[in-house]
């Protein structure tokens, strides 16, 4: 008798989520600044995300990181839901050091600005967090989350660059070209993590999520998905 073809375990997939507008979304670098709230427009965003993925029906989880405006990012997402927060350190912001709070009109004057677009892999924010130490970081948030929820949907609500590290990572893409990726506010992003390695379905994405498919979920005790594939 043939023996039966043994089930390919499902993928676990994380939907990368920017956290809402603030009152300086596009004119300062924040960075781990405490105290920075959404904006009215970002509630707005977060209860409106929270919504499409609400459609999905299969989210099983959700990480935050500990800042403010990603925490309050994820309690609107948590309303539709229904599910806890849980903090995850890894999904911090990069730690911008002394640019922290400086207006980014005045830092795309400085030389230093070229080699953040165009040669991050060799940067080090002054006083701060290297692109190569965030990419570490972020890797290992990911690597954690797969191995809580194999096979599962879940939520992680993170901030512009890390999200543009963790997709070009998993798209095996340079870290010197990640600021050719657009992450918005609010928007989705979303990759499977599968033991052969990752997959991107989508990128900043503001529209329908049902067609990504996500919609059935593995049952909870499927075999653990590994990420890998990217750079690390």
């Amino acid at each position: 008798m043939a023996r039966s073809a043994k089930a390919t375990p499902r993928p676990t997939c994380i939907c990368f989520v920017r956290h809402g507008t603030t009152p300086t979304t596009g004119k300062v670098l924040p960075g781990r600044a405490k105290g920075l709230h959404l904006a009215e427009r970002g509630i707005a965003e977060a209860d409106a995300v929270g919504q499409r993925l609400a459609t999905l029906g299969s989210v099983r989880a959700i990480y935050s990181s500990p800042l403010e405006r990603a925490k309050e990012t994820a309690k609107g997402i948590a309303a539709h839901l229904r599910l806890p927060i849980v903090i995850e350190r890894g999904l911090l912001e990069c730690d911008f050091g002394e640019w922290t709070g400086a207006e980014l009109a005045t830092l795309r004057k400085l030389p230093e600005w070229d080699a953040v677009q165009h040669h991050p892999s060799g940067f080090r924010f002054p006083g701060g967090e290297s692109f190569a130490e965030m990419q570490s970081r972020i890797a290992g948030a990911v690597e954690r989350i797969v191995a809580r929820h194999p096979g599962e949907v879940v939520v992680a609500v993170s901030h512009a660059d890390p999200i543009k590290v963790a997709i070009c990572d998993a798209m095996g893409v340079p870290l010197d070209l990640i600021q050719r990726t657009v992450i918005s506010t609010c928007s989705v992003s979303v990759v499977a993590y599968a033991a052969g390695g990752p997959s991107v379905l989508a990128v900043n994405s503001t529209g329908e999520l049902k067609a990504l498919g996500l919609e059935s979920a593995a049952p909870a005790d499927a075999s653990p998905a590994a990420p890998g594939g990217g750079r690390r």
